[in-house]
């Protein structure tokens, strides 16, 4: 710690520069971080995990950061750290302006959170670790100054330090990503670092003017923290890392991976920080745990159930990420140290959001075949709770305990017996069996969560509870005979079966929450085109059309799924599927799994690995007859498959009278108009289709609804298909079109709810 001299004047430097300084480097780490990730994005898929990836390659750069700022506290004065430090920031200058650096080559499917690394390694990792040990650094800095002189601690700083984080971060999607391009973006990051070195650079003279004998550096008198008290610290910072990941990943799957999604939990995060931080929180402590202990049963017992209202699945995520998040925060206040050992707090701080970003995004993808980290931390965080004294905790406790329990273990017990003999008649006034029995069920996960709710001033306890309920809402949520699973950087994929009527028996491939293709088991159905790809639908019409047209075709389609358009393929014809993950490849061409491109195709079919962008933009132009673009009814819309630029491209590798074929259908977002509006500024012509499946399947073809958009370089070449009477003239004027430097998911999210609630403005 610091003391002042006897007799020396209490000159400090002014206060509110180090605010400013604290507050415009934490706005400039946390602007460039969905920056980054959007420059990167389109590079691999538009996957979710790049993302996770980049927030644990950033919460490891926070670390560096911090372990630097702890290491420059050796130097033992203010004036040779300052020094030191407007050296470094200099230094890393060296990377800016901002790209994507290109020294690690063309991007890998095979090693892609390698590749990822590597690149924001060379991109931005110098300029971010040095920033990030600003915070820190400066309020060691008050701590030897203002602190000293007028013995307030530096810890205010850090809210300061979390509202500038907070601000920065709500901007880029509000402000930054809908009225500036990529381009301007980057230039304006490199300026404002500019500007960070010169703000700095004011601090650090006033600092260095505060006369050396007014200040004098003695050893700290408080102990230094035990080891455990360290691995605390860890621990309970590792926790709410772990669940941004894990709650944005969950959110993005069901929606797109784009910045304003990714924005909210990690806003919430910080948040989070900042009313922990206060000297009188907004959210006391003892209201903070009644919370979470509702927020996190409700979690837990909803988060299987995917297909239930879009809204409310936010809501409650969000609000247990939040609540336990705060909960986490406020004992990690709670037990912080003498200012003394302040960036040994933060580095432990940082380091725990290393090991829980770490986990995330390098070893759950690993061990688990699932999305299992996110449920597993969330009931493990519980255990963060007080414990109470167990020799203490009365009976009824106990009671709501067995209710709990025994309610948790009976739904998959009974899911196990009773769920595969439930049949439609109805039983009960206009209810079925099963209608009833799913009733049932949750009334089970009901009174389990009110159970837990009941047991929360015992984390033991409560603990016990949540991981039981965890298994049984996972039980009641999933009837899908699921075979197989599967997990990559891109996703986790499930193979299941089930069984339609008058069909036989069907397998399923789904990626995420979304079916993306399915073949019949009965050999007399094996090679015939299902769900979306049967001849009724749009992406079928286009197919049995150029089919009767032309005896031979070349045929492209990006996304492979189980391969079914690959039915269609004559003995003339040539397909090349474009797939960014090479483990649909492996699953796709495995007759074990699926034979549409082994058995059902007549002639060649191959495979080209990597992000269709780039790999399709290397085909001759003129090469195909239909170009099927199949990547957006996926979980995560890889939205740079469908601006202007992406449009314009695939329409110069097709022949004159070739067909785009764009499969829109998606659950959360309103495609159609945006793709519509691509095509006319592309410079093609579209026809529109939104196809609705019959209620009734006698055909054995198993169809679904489907919404389409084709265009053709010429207005002739969709006569054909206009004549038929099915299609519709795009309508190129209710959506701004996407591009490169603009896209506009958020708009298309509002699209999609309006469309559904009228009473939406």
């Amino acid at each position: 710690m610091t003391t002042l001299a006897d007799g020396a004047q209490a000159r400090t430097a002014p206060p509110a520069l180090f605010a400013i300084t604290v507050f415009t480097s934490a706005a400039l780490v946390f602007l460039v971080q969905p920056m980054v990730a959007k420059l990167v994005l389109p590079l691999l898929g538009g996957s979710p995990s790049v993302w996770n990836t980049s927030m644990a390659f950033f919460q490891l750069a926070l670390l560096a950061g911090y372990f630097y700022a702890h290491l420059l506290q050796r130097i033992p004065s203010v004036r040779g750290q300052a020094i030191a430090h407007i050296a470094a920031l200099l230094v890393a200058a060296v990377a800016l302006p901002l790209r994507v650096n290109e020294l690690v080559g063309p991007p890998s499917s095979d090693h892609p959170n390698l590749w990822l690394l590597a690149v924001l390694t060379l991109s931005i990792g110098a300029p971010f670790a040095i920033l990030s040990a600003t915070a820190p650094l400066v309020q060691a800095w008050h701590a030897r100054t203002i602190g000293a002189a007028e013995g307030k601690e530096p810890y205010v700083l850090y809210a300061a330090s979390n509202l500038g984080s907070l601000i920065a971060l709500l901007a880029y999607p509000i402000v930054v990503e809908p009225l500036t391009s990529l381009a301007e973006q980057r230039y304006g990051w490199s300026a404002g670092y500019g500007l960070f070195v010169l703000i700095i650079g004011a601090l650090a003279l006033a600092v260095m003017r505060v006369r050396s004998a007014a200040v004098v550096r003695v050893e700290a008198t408080a102990p230094a923290p035990s080891w455990a008290r360290r691995a605390g610290w860890v621990a309970l910072a590792a926790i709410p890392s772990s669940l941004m990941l894990g709650v944005t990943t969950h959110i993005t799957t069901d929606v797109a991976s784009a910045p304003f999604l990714w924005v909210a939990p990690l806003a919430l995060y910080l948040v989070t920080f900042i009313i922990a931080f206060q000297e009188r929180p907004a959210i006391p402590p003892a209201l903070t745990l009644t919370l979470q202990a509702a927020a996190a049963a409700a979690c837990v017992a909803l988060l299987p159930f995917k297909a239930t209202n879009l809204p409310l699945q936010l809501f409650v995520h969000l609000a247990a990420f939040f609540l336990t998040a705060l909960m986490c925060h406020q004992r990690l206040v709670a037990h912080r140290p003498d200012p003394a050992h302040l960036t040994e707090f933060y580095l432990c701080l940082s380091l725990g959001g290393v090991v829980g970003g770490a986990f995330n995004a390098f070893v759950a993808p690993v061990i688990f075949n699932d999305v299992w980290e996110y449920p597993i931390v969330l009931a493990l965080s519980c255990l963060a709770r007080p414990w109470g004294d167990l020799n203490r905790i009365p009976r009824w406790s106990w009671a709501m305990l067995i209710v709990g329990v025994g309610a948790a273990i009976a739904t998959p017990i009974a899911v196990t017996f009773a769920g595969g003999r439930m049949t439609t008649e109805s039983v009960v006034g206009a209810f079925d069996q099963s209608e009833l029995f799913d009733m049932g069920m949750k009334t089970l996960l009901v009174l389990a969560m009110l159970a837990a709710f009941m047991v929360r001033r015992h984390a033991l306890l409560f603990f016990a509870v949540l991981a039981v309920l965890t298994y049984a809402a996972e039980a009641a949520a999933d009837r899908t005979d699921t075979r197989q699973s599967w997990r990559s950087f891109f996703g986790v994929l499930k193979l299941s079966q089930t069984y339609v009527p008058s069909i036989g028996q069907v397998k399923m491939l789904a990626h995420g929450t979304t079916l993306h293709g399915a073949q019949a088991q009965d050999p007399r159905y094996r090679c015939r085109p299902m769900v979306y790809y049967t001849p009724n639908t749009p992406i079928g019409q286009v197919f049995v059309a150029k089919q009767k047209a032309s005896p031979a075709l070349r045929i492209g389609a990006v996304g492979l799924g189980t391969g079914s358009v690959a039915g269609y393929v004559r003995a003339t014809d040539h397909l090349s599927f474009y797939e960014i993950d090479p483990l649909v490849v492996r699953i796709a061409s495995d007759p074990v799994n699926f034979s549409y491109t082994t058995l059902c195709a007549k002639s060649l079919v191959d495979y080209v690995i990597g992000d269709a962008r780039l790999t399709v933009a290397k085909e001759p132009p003129g090469s195909f007859d239909i170009l099927l673009i199949d990547a957006f009814s996926s979980d995560a819309v890889p939205a740079h498959l469908l601006t202007v630029e992406a449009v314009r491209g695939y329409l110069t590798k097709l022949k004159p009278d070739g067909i785009l074929i764009l499969h829109l259908s998606n659950r959360n977002l309103d495609l159609m108009h945006p793709a519509q509006a691509v095509a006319r500024a592309a410079g093609g012509w579209s026809l529109a289709q939104n196809y609705v499946a019959p209620e009734q399947d006698p055909d054995g073809t198993w169809e679904s609804s489907e919404d389409a958009v084709i265009i053709a370089k010429n207005k002739a070449a969709l006569d054909a298909f206009m004549a038929s009477g099915k299609w519709r003239w795009g309508d190129p004027f209710k959506a701004k079109p996407w591009t490169d430097d603009y896209t506009n998911l958020a708009g298309s999210l509002y699209a999609h709810l309006k469309s559904r609630w009228t009473w939406l403005p």
